[in-house]
């Protein structure tokens, strides 16, 4: 049971994390791209992880309660 638990889990943050990202880099990639890895990645992270956690994940909760 717990293993199916974390996989759900595992496929909800994908769902968010893989089309944030994209997006992301799709808008600011170009001015990223002049900073280290450390930097750029530092960047990416700030802005995501607060996104993931207070918009987007709850947003996918959202609708998986609506289908069920």
């Amino acid at each position: 049971m717990k293993t199916k638990a974390r996989l759900l889990a595992a496929i909800k943050i994908w769902v968010v994390i893989y089309p944030s990202i994209t997006l992301f880099l799709f808008l600011f990639g170009s001015l990223l791209a002049e900073l280290p890895l450390y930097m750029r990645t530092l960047i990416l992270t700030i802005s995501l992880v607060p996104w993931m956690v207070f918009a987007g994940l709850p947003f996918v909760e959202f609708i998986i309660r609506m289908f069920k």
